[in-house]
């Protein structure tokens, strides 16, 4: 290769999840049979109108450029759905479009990060949180969320992020919480706003799951008075409508940042495509009560696998709380098997067994704080999941093919034991 790559290029660190479903499709295409707990997407179909919606625009030719931000059309239903589902007082120049909830990280630091500003980052993250702060050459300083404290974000660590960091200009928010499932409470986010309002500091609030709070209702930091001129929230219908490769999300923030965000898409994407934009809002319009009901089917699935793990000596996971992700401590399981938590995933889909494995992810793939976790998705059959957990302490059960497999793979030897709490 003749011409150098840049140094971001060369060091982008990427979303594991795509990588781990890549090695369990070459599995599966070999024959072996694989439960998919790694990637964060939906077992269910779109909801009914947004397919009618999405197969009537295509019947009627609407399938040309539109205005960057969004249709006018789908910018009021998204509004609409905010007031109504969440409290935020959203009108239609509130709302921006994008494909999906992802690109809003980047348009979030291209609009309010320069190099050298400070930006918290509650650990486990979502891995692309980083790369678009690397991007503006912006510093992520990390702050860890803990099991025993629900992972839900230390109010503590943001006063402090505030007053020693030497640029703090940006937070970044997960609530619901992917790795963990955590939320943030009312109060945590009534004591974030008090901190934040009328400071020269931006909030990146990511809400994708905001359909599967399991006790109570979703909570958005945009609901606090002041906070839509200092927040941009972020959703996607890939969760909620199970949407996920129609690409379509939007972004919630004051009228002169949702006018900034569309000219990053005038640059970069020209625009969402109006059929995906009607297929979404009618979603929006008409499927709540079958969102419903797929939610509560998700609800069934954490609660089966979150049972399920914690029979099995070594793993400690939390009540579900939020999200399809269940997110327990196996520390004391890899401590004895002397293997990294990735190790252990990878183990679990690669080492376990020629016919069958499971694939999830370590919680390191999530930073340093989520070493000594898994992460599982519960997007398979009920009975799969059930395949899976009788699977799991066989796996670990089998010493010698754990030793098999770290001398194949030494870079999953755990060189320091993870402390164990609890």
């Amino acid at each position: 290769m003749s011409v150098t790559l840049s140094e971001f290029a060369k060091n982008l660190n990427v979303e594991t999840a795509f990588t781990v479903l890549a090695v369990a499709k070459i599995l599966k295409a070999q024959g072996k049979d694989v439960v998919e707990l790694e990637i964060g997407d939906s077992p269910f179909e779109t909801t009914a109108s947004a397919k009618a919606a999405g197969e009537q625009a295509i019947r009627e030719n609407q399938s040309h450029y539109c205005p960057s931000p969004g249709l006018p059309a789908f910018r009021a239903e998204a509004a609409r759905f905010v007031r109504d589902e969440f409290n935020i007082p959203a009108k239609d120049d509130n709302i921006v479009v994008g494909p999906g909830a992802k690109i809003f990280e980047q348009f979030f630091c291209e609009a309010f990060l320069n190099p050298g500003d400070g930006v918290l980052v509650f650990s486990p993250h979502f891995p692309t949180f980083l790369p678009n702060i690397e991007r503006r050459e912006a510093r992520a300083v990390l702050t860890p969320l803990r099991q025993e404290n629900e992972f839900r974000p230390d109010v503590a660590a943001i006063e402090t992020f505030l007053k020693t960091d030497r640029a703090p200009k940006a937070i970044f928010l997960n609530s619901p919480h992917n790795p963990t499932g955590g939320v943030a409470t009312d109060q945590d986010l009534r004591d974030i706003a008090a901190l934040v309002r009328g400071k020269d500091v931006a909030v990146f609030s990511d809400e994708p799951y905001c359909h599967m709070v399991w006790k109570g209702r979703h909570r958005s930091l945009l609901e606090q008075p002041g906070m839509l001129d200092q927040c941009v929230a972020a959703y996607t219908f890939s969760k909620s409508y199970s949407m996920s490769g129609w690409r379509l999300g939007f972004a919630v923030s004051a009228a002169p940042i949702v006018d900034a965000i569309g000219k990053m898409i005038n640059t970069c994407l020209s625009c969402v495509p109006p059929i995906v934009q009607l297929a979404g809002a009618a979603a929006l319009m008409h499927d709540q009560i079958e969102r419903d009901r797929v939610m509560q089917l998700f609800r069934e699935k954490v609660v089966l696998l979150t049972t399920g793990l914690n029979q099995i000596e070594g793993f400690k996971t939390l009540d579900p709380t939020a999200t399809f992700y269940v997110f327990p401590n196996v520390a004391p399981i890899c401590n004895r098997l002397k293997i990294t938590s990735h190790g252990l995933a990878l183990y679990l889909l690669e080492g376990a067994d020629e016919k069958f494995g499971v694939a999830c992810l370590g919680g390191e793939c999530f930073g340093e704080a989520g070493a000594g976790f898994l992460r599982f998705s519960c997007a398979e059959p009920n009975e799969r999941l059930k395949h899976a957990l009788d699977f799991i302490p066989v796996a670990i059960s089998r010493t010698q093919k754990v030793g098999e497999y770290l001398e194949k793979h030494p870079k999953f030897r755990l060189a320091k034991p993870y402390a164990v709490t609890g």
